[in-house]
């Protein structure tokens, strides 16, 4: 059960991540240039390949200008 739930939560917080950007018409090079990503941090956030650190989502929350709570809820 950890690992599903870990799982929900990875890819609740790419989908977010993807709809932030898609709204904000960015593509992936673009963010990563922003946060001091490469587009490929980026896409692996996004299709839950990777486990973004706790920096990493404030620094998009901080971009995003939204709570962070967002990739949680």
């Amino acid at each position: 059960m950890g690992n599903d739930h870990f799982n929900k939560i990875r890819i609740h917080i790419g989908c977010v991540v993807k709809k932030y950007r898609e709204e904000n018409e960015l593509s992936q090079f673009k963010l990563g240039l922003e946060i001091g990503k490469s587009a490929n941090q980026i896409g692996r956030i996004e299709r839950a390949e990777s486990n973004p650190t706790v920096a990493t989502l404030v620094d998009l929350a901080d971009f995003f200008k939204i709570d962070i709570k967002e990739f949680f809820i």
